[in-house]
Parts: structure tokens; sequence; C-alpha cells
């Protein structure tokens, strides 16, 4: 972590300097008191593009929602005002978020920041963020290096997401307590004998974190888990044989893949038409997208996700009806479904929007005081005591997580979710494939 911090400050000033010399003769900022102008940081162009669509279009939902109702009440003003969205492309790298960051922040003049997704990038423009004291509600950057960090002023920055030790935590108390008791009863293994389990995960903060966070709650858990494979990846990449030929070589009994949503999709499809690896996989939420199910095909079948929002699955309970409204209003006006990341954002916007009414002004500061004791109903996310709310600590907002399997769909021709872990939302029995093997000894 160390070696990108001097480097990023060396792209802030040189991207910085570029934008404050090129703004002479570019677009001017067009500020207004007639609007509330949140930035919205996406990779709309990139290897997660595909997200960063999902991430724009929900918060354009939000934003119209928003309107419609005349806009967001600031009492400093005595009148409702409504919202414009700007768009930041990060262009999926750390360098494009930058130059998007400080386009937002020092071009356009926004009010507040919502958005951003790889840890990797979301790192690299935090600093500018921190200097410049813009509210800023991230809904990507999962790595606790993202959000514990000590080393800027990270104030102003609410993280909507798990970290990756929340995710971490709901994967692996699910293979704990559902994956390796059915193994063992299915094919007679002895109880004393370690589930044996396989990481493989992008080489960045986002995957790092993911490794160390399995790492630590298998052994401070005293887990009866293995740790038997750690195969790791570039951001990006498409061809995973490699890595899965050295994974089935340790004949685990479930591999735990940490990627992004492109990358997840041949990795799938690699480990079993490729490769022949007849096991588990189990991914993270930040996949659970329709682009995945379309994607996959048939050799998605019984595969697994940790999730916290889903296109075809909505667990049961208050949250359902706003749930089944922002897919179909979703549906109406893109002509698909949204993904979890496309949900955080539609979030984000209307947190950003409360939080502005409850501070009565767009004054940066006192819009981060009131995110910091912002207290509001969870909307179509579970939230822990259905409750929207941010620590005290890092500012991270906390969910009920669950994990889905895939199962095949005649009808529709793709597979769907459905939700196998917690008890309390589950909608059907976890199923181990007839083509499942348990790996050795």
């Amino acid at each position: 972590m160390k070696h990108w911090v001097p480097y990023s400050l060396v792209m802030s000033i040189v991207i910085i300097g570029a934008l404050l010399f090129s703004g002479c003769t570019e677009q001017p900022a067009s500020e207004s008191a007639e609007s509330i102008k949140i930035g919205v940081v996406a990779s709309m162009s990139g290897p997660a593009s595909t997200t960063g669509k999902d991430i724009w279009q929900s918060a354009e939902l939000a934003a119209q929602e928003i309107n419609a109702q005349g806009g967001v009440f600031v009492k400093d003003l005595n009148k409702k005002i409504p919202i414009t969205l700007v768009q930041g492309d990060d262009e999926s790298t750390r360098e494009g978020g930058i130059k998007a960051v400080s386009k937002l922040i020092t071009q356009d003049n926004v009010d507040l920041l919502v958005g951003g997704y790889s840890s990797a990038v979301v790192s690299a423009h935090q600093s500018i963020v921190a200097d410049n004291k813009v509210p800023y509600i991230i809904s990507g950057g999962s790595s606790t290096s993202v959000s514990h960090r000590d080393d800027i002023d990270t104030s102003y920055m609410f993280f909507h997401r798990p970290n990756t030790d929340d995710s971490a935590k709901a994967s692996i108390l699910f293979i704990d307590e559902m994956v390796r008791p059915e193994i063992y009863k299915k094919f007679n293994l002895p109880d004393d004998r370690p589930l044996r389990l396989a990481l493989i995960f992008q080489d960045s903060p986002f995957g790092k974190g993911q490794q160390g966070a399995v790492r630590n709650l298998t052994q401070d858990l005293n887990l009866p888990i293995e740790i038997v494979a750690e195969e790791t990846f570039k951001m990006g990449e498409s061809d995973f044989r490699t890595a899965l030929t050295s994974v089935k070589a340790k004949k685990p009994d479930i591999i735990y893949a940490v990627t992004f949503l492109n990358e997840l999709i041949p990795l799938t499809q690699q480990a079993r038409r490729d490769v022949g690896l007849d096991t588990l996989i189990l991914s993270i939420e930040n996949n659970d997208d329709p682009d995945y199910y379309s994607g996959v095909g048939a050799l998605g079948d019984y595969t697994l996700m940790e999730s916290r929002f889903s296109p075809y699955a909505i667990p049961k309970g208050s949250t359902s009806e706003r749930t089944k409204k922002f897919l179909e209003d979703f549906q109406t006006k893109y002509g698909g479904f949204a993904g979890m990341m496309g949900a955080a954002t539609y979030e984000s916007v209307y947190i950003a929007a409360k939080a502005i009414e409850n501070a009565g002004t767009v004054q940066k500061d006192a819009v981060r005081k009131a995110l910091s004791e912002i207290s509001m109903d969870h909307m179509i996310e579970v939230m822990k005591d259905q409750v929207i709310r941010f620590s005290p600590d890092y500012q991270e907002s906390s969910f009920d997580l669950y994990v889905e399997q895939m199962k095949m769909d005649p009808a529709v021709g793709e597979i769907r979710p459905h939700i196998v872990w917690p008890e309390s939302i589950r909608e059907t029995g976890f199923v181990i494939p007839d083509w499942y093997q348990p790996g050795s000894p």
C-alpha cells in the first residue's frame, strides 16, 4: 500500500494542474443555487464499464424520482431544489479516477459525490476528496484499506457498502454452517477432516482485503477450514486456466473467487468447461448483476454468490415492495434490470438528499455533519436494525448479507438465484449437484 500514496499525489498534482490550465478554455462550471450538483463517480469505460453503466443509470433514476417531487427542501433557501447529476468517468483506472474526481470538484463544483467502485481506483482519488473536503458517499471500494486508512483525512467519506471483512465473514460462515455439513454427510467424510478451501483473487486492495479477511476469520473463529490454494490474477484478466489448473491440483472442496463481473464469467466457464473442475464456486456480491446471469450460461448452474441485492431474488421482509418497484421502474426506464452496485448508488442519492435536507444547506461541512448523524429507514437493501446509518469509527453502513445458489431456469434460458442462507430469509435448500466431487484427502 505504501508505494501508491506518493504516486497518487504526483498524479493529482499533474492532473489538477492540467485541469486548471485547460479550464481557461473549456466549458466553465455552471454553478447555480437553483440546483444541487451531485457528481457520480463511475467506470463508464474500461473493464468495469458494465458496472459503471449500472451505477449511472440507478443514480439517474433516483434523481428523477426526487426531482419529480420538486427536489430537495433546503431550509436556508426555504424551497425545494432539484438535483443535477454530473458524470465522472474513472475509466476503470487509478489515473482516470484521479482525473474524473479532480474535474468534478475543481471544474464542475459539485456539492457532493456518490459512487466509486474499485478499491484500487477509489484509494487513488481519496486524497483529492480529503484535500477539498467534499462529502462523498462511496458505494464501492470495499477493502478496509480504503475505509480504515489513517494517512489522509477521511472524515468527509461515508461508505455505503459492506467492507471486505463483512462480506468474507458471511461467506465463510455459510461455508462452515451449510456447505461443510452437507458435503460431509453426502460423501461420508470424517468430522475431523478440515474443509479444503481454495482462494482465487484479484491482485488489488479488493482481492487482498478478502484474502486477509478469510485468513483471519478462519483462524480467529477456529473454524475447521484449511486454505489449500491461493492464486492471484491481474485486474481485467480474462484467461484463468493456469490458475485454475494449479487450484485443481490442490483438490479443494470449494473455490472462493474474488473478482469483478467481467472476470467471474470467464473464470466460471473455464473452470468447468476447460479445466474440468467439478467443484463449487462461491463469488462476491459485486458480481450480482444481470450481465452475470445472461453471460455465464449453463456453466453457472449451482454456483454460489454472497450478496446484498439481486436483480432476480428479493429477500422477504420490509424492503420487498420497494425493491420490486425499484426493479420495475428501472426496467421501464432502461429495458433491463439493475445490479447490486446500481442499487447501492440509487440509495446513496437518497441518502445525500436526506443529509442536505437535514443540514438545511448545501454547505459541505454541514452536510458532512448531517451524514455522520443520519438515521433513515432502509430502502431496497436490508440493513442491520432496518436503519441506514454510518458507524462512528470508520463511517461504514452495516448490511444483513445472504448467499444465493444459482439454478438454470429453462423458461428464460438463464440461471436464476435462490437465497439459501441465512435461515431467516432462506427460499430453498442448498444443493450439492450430481457432478460435484469433493477434494481430497
